[in-house]
């Protein structure tokens, strides 16, 4: 910690909020995986400066007295209401990017980003990539990050949710994304008949029950129904896997989350030929299945 003889205004309110985050016990993991990360988004979001600010900048404006009260009272908003950070400012970032968000769906952080934006996946796309689903889309992130990755595609995005629809409908508008992202209801693959694709992302709901038994509060504040994989978290990927390929152009391939499951991923499907994505998080949470592989499940 800094000497507090010397320390910028702005980073000695991050400390403060942070200690008592810390001391709080909330739980990080939505967008922030520690205290004083998240004290200062926290912060520098109630003092209106970037959250990217250098706080060791001593020329950033000190705050007031009005505004360390704004700023320390919502610190203690998160406390008291155990909600993700994102939906006490409406705002989370992935990828440098900005999304609207609200308790409507899940705060955005899914891992198949990360192959989106480092260009990682562009091995397994191709000229003739046209078109792109992005199943259980929540607020819309992963559509919006691939219609900027790839500004030739056209994106259907979709979700069960109407709540989380209209959620997603902000983020397209804001981005300027309205002509190239087309939002669907529908439960999984059900309303998409006749329709194919070149890539489908899908972040779906894969948590086990008794892992979602254990949530922290901060993950019950989400919609139970983004979360929730029944039993071993494989409901919704089980019939994912068996009808994909009919909804897939050949050479199309289907990019998976599965988090903390591959266990039970691999139980489930113990002959089905995958590839592992590297991610931040390992190699182990986010996969890739071939069309050529996923017509064995037809068989």
């Amino acid at each position: 910690m800094t000497s507090s003889a010397t320390i910028p205004p702005v980073l000695a309110l991050v400390e403060q909020a942070a200690a008592r985050l810390e001391a709080a016990g909330v739980q990080f993991g939505h967008g922030t995986d520690n205290a004083f990360d998240e004290a200062a988004w926290l912060v520098l979001w109630s003092l209106g400066l970037p959250l990217d600010a250098d706080l060791h900048d001593d020329t950033l404006p000190a705050p007031s007295g009005a505004d360390r009260h704004k700023a320390l009272a919502l610190v203690e908003a998160r406390i008291a209401s155990r909600k993700p950070a994102a939906y006490l400012t409406g705002e989370a970032w992935l990828h440098g990017v900005p999304f609207y968000v609200d308790e409507r769906a899940i705060v955005p952080r899914s891992l198949i980003a990360e192959p989106i934006v480092d260009a990682s996946l562009d091995t397994w796309l191709s000229a003739s990539t046209q078109r792109v689903l992005d199943l259980c889309t929540g607020n819309g992130s992963l559509a919006v990050l691939a219609a900027l990755a790839w500004p030739e595609v056209h994106v259907d995005a979709v979700d069960i949710s109407t709540d989380a629809l209209a959620v997603a409908a902000i983020n397209v508008q804001r981005h300027g994304l309205a002509q190239r992202i087309r939002l669907i209801e529908s439960d999984g693959l059900a309303g998409l008949a006749g329709q194919r694709y070149d890539l489908i992302l899908c972040n779906p709901p894969y948590v086990n029950s008794q892992s979602m038994a254990a949530l922290p509060a901060e993950y019950r504040a989400e919609p139970g129904l983004a979360l929730a994989g029944g039993s071993d978290g494989m409901d919704f990927i089980r019939p994912l896997l068996q009808n994909a390929a009919g909804f897939m152009n050949d050479g199309a391939v289907l990019v998976l989350e599965i988090g903390h499951e591959r266990a039970h991923f691999e139980h489930a499907f113990p002959r089905l030929p995958v590839i592992w994505l590297e991610t931040a998080a390992g190699s182990d949470q986010v996969l890739l299945i071939e069309k050529t592989a996923l017509n064995t499940m037809r068989a």
